[in-house]
């Protein structure tokens, strides 16, 4: 982006000064982007979830049965939150193996993974909604071009709900089919692959404050202090605008502390989260300088006018879902891509009269895309599953390649069925 700036006419120390002076204003929705992560974790990692991953695992009868259970358990878990996807499908994978003979191992951790790699972004977690519907996570120079939205014009569209459910219903089908017999199957003891048994010495308290940390009426006392102030939020507000970032996040939190009752076993549970978060607390400060030298610059009037340009109305969805699934390969961060997106793509947008909510369920449903076969997002189910991302490259190009048609057909045939409303700025 500098040196495209730099192109465009821009001075080199005005490029400087923009990146520099965008570089942290992204830091509270970068705090939030790693809360979201811990919350998933702690709660899926949670001792009730484990108990519950214990009964799931005796549904599965058959190992075609086995992986199309878990692809559907993952996605349905990824619409509440993409962390508690990936760390609560991953243990049902593990306890479904050991009851299953014969399931390839391979089929069954690539359906692990597709609720980050199809729908994850239509869900309550998804980085871009969430953000366009928090006021405090919009950046200034951002919000007259695209205003709040709440999610009830996102993720709750009923536009949004069906590209949703015809997603999870065709991938549960291809994960189902494409399954290897057992006579072929590729097992996790033929790919050398164990699981042993954790155990961890956990050595009684010692201290008056080691009791209190393992003492459950303190964890269970803030957790109901945390739901009553959330209970206030859900009667002032309304249900759907009190879904913001920070509500998600809380709501987790409280119930992760519920979960596990003790504050010991709630903090050890966000100690083993917070490697997950790393590459969001690196990235997204670059992102934002990134925003900060186009939204300030002439790239983005630029970048609008390209956008209108280049399509159509009619054509504008698709022009959006095939942007944003190809930046998507190279920028493997769905809030943090969208803060570069969001400036030219909601101009062109307002500028062709689409419907602004819309526009960001095209970006959430094409960014998911990528996420296919991008091995960044799998490093967590990989540590989990103890797989490799080339054992699940078949299996996600499979789903790959279904997926691309519909979304982007869902993308533009529903953009027909919305009528656009310009920005509100609260």
């Amino acid at each position: 982006m500098f040196l495209f700036g730099w192109v465009l006419g821009e001075r080199p120390l005005r490029l400087v000064a923009e990146f520099g002076g965008g570089f942290w204003g992204l830091v509270p929705f970068t705090m939030q982007m790693a809360l979201v992560i811990v919350g998933g974790f702690v709660v899926a990692g949670s001792p009730p979830l484990a108990r519950l991953i214990v009964r799931l695992a005796r549904v599965p009868r058959t190992p075609r049965g086995a992986v199309a259970f878990v692809a559907f358990f993952a996605m349905a878990a990824s619409l509440l939150s993409w962390g508690l996807s990936l760390v609560f499908t991953g243990l049902l994978v593990r306890e479904v193996t050991r009851r299953i003979e014969g399931i390839d191992y391979r089929a069954i951790c690539s359906a692990a993974y597709l609720g980050l790699g199809s729908v994850w972004a239509l869900g309550l977690s998804s980085s871009a909604a969430l953000l366009q519907a928090t006021r405090s996570s919009i950046p200034e120079r951002l919000l007259p071009i695209t205003g709040v939205i709440p999610l009830s014009r996102t993720i709750f569209l009923w536009q949004s709900l069906i590209v949703a459910a015809v997603l999870i219903a065709v991938s549960v089908t291809v994960a189902y089919l494409s399954c290897p017999a057992a006579g072929r199957a590729r097992t996790a003891a033929a790919m050398g692959v164990q699981f042993e048994a954790k155990t961890s010495e956990i050595r009684p308290p010692a201290t008056p404050a080691e009791r209190l940390e393992n003492n459950p009426v303190l964890g269970v006392a803030i957790a109901v202090l945390m739901l009553a102030f959330l209970a206030l939020q859900l009667r002032d507000k309304g249900i759907v605008a009190a879904l913001d970032l920070n509500n998600f996040n809380f709501a987790f939190l409280a119930l992760g502390l519920l979960l596990h009752l003790r504050p010991a076993s709630f903090l050890r549970a966000v100690g083993r989260a917070v490697p997950a978060t790393a590459g969001v607390l690196i990235q997204f400060p670059f992102y934002a300088g990134i925003f900060g030298i186009i939204s300030n610059t002439a790239i983005k009037p630029l970048m609008a006018d390209l956008f209108v340009r280049m399509s159509t109305r009619g054509t504008f969805p698709l022009v959006v879902a095939l942007y944003s699934a190809v930046l998507g390969i190279f920028v493997p961060s769905g809030g943090g891509k969208w803060i570069i997106e969001a400036p030219y793509v909601m101009a062109a947008a307002n500028a062709w009269h689409v419907h602004l909510g819309w526009t960001v369920q095209i970006y959430n449903a094409a960014e998911a895309l990528p996420n296919l076969i991008n091995p960044f997002w799998m490093l967590p189910l990989m540590g989990i599953l103890n797989v490799r991302a080339r054992d699940l490259a078949g299996y996600s190009m499979l789903q790959l390649l279904f997926h691309v048609p519909i979304v982007f057909l869902l993308c533009w045939l529903l953009a027909l069925t919305l009528p656009y409303s310009p920005p509100v700025v609260p």
